[in-house]
C-alpha cells in the first residue's frame, strides 16, 4: 500500500479471451461506448458509472477500442456465447466466483446447496445455526 500505487480493477473480473455474449433475453441491458483501455472499462463497470444498471461483465473489442458492458454475464438465463476472435470477455468475479470468501458477506455466486444437496442457511438467518 505505498503512496500513489493504484489498484489495477482489472484484478475484479475473470477473463475469457476470443468471447462474446449474446442475449437472447430482450430484456436484458448493454451499453456501449469507445474506451482505450480495458481497464477504463473495469473501472466504470466497478463504479457502475453511467449506467442503468448493474454491471456484472463487459466485453471488449480490440479492433475497434469499444467496451459493452452488460446487465448480465455467461451464467445468466437468455444469454448464450458466441465465439469472436475480436472480443475479450470480463466477467466480475463475484457474479461467476462458486466459493466464499471471507464470511460470505458479498458472496452473488451460485451455489446453494452443500456439496451433499441440502439447501443452504439464509445469511440473515440463525436457524439452524448461529453465525
Amino acid at each position: 500500500e505505498g503512496k500513489g500505487k493504484r489498484r489495477n480493477p482489472l484484478h475484479d473480473f475473470k477473463k475469457t479471451g476470443e468471447l462474446m455474449l449474446i442475449k437472447v433475453n430482450k430484456t436484458l441491458e448493454v451499453k456501449t461506448k469507445l474506451l482505450n483501455t480495458t481497464e477504463q472499462c473495469a473501472k466504470r463497470c466497478s463504479r457502475n458509472k453511467g449506467l442503468s444498471f448493474t454491471c456484472k461483465a463487459f466485453a471488449y473489442d480490440r479492433v475497434t477500442k469499444r467496451c459493452h458492458w452488460l446487465s448480465f454475464n455467461s451464467l445468466t438465463n437468455g444469454v448464450r456465447k458466441k465465439q469472436d476472435h475480436a472480443f475479450d470477455l470480463y466477467e466480475k468475479k463475484d457474479y461467476v466466483r462458486n466459493c466464499i470468501i471471507g464470511k460470505g458477506a458479498d458472496y452473488k455466486g451460485t451455489i446453494s446447496v452443500s456439496k451433499s444437496g441440502i439447501q443452504c442457511q439464509a445469511w440473515n438467518s440463525m436457524i439452524p445455526h448461529e453465525h
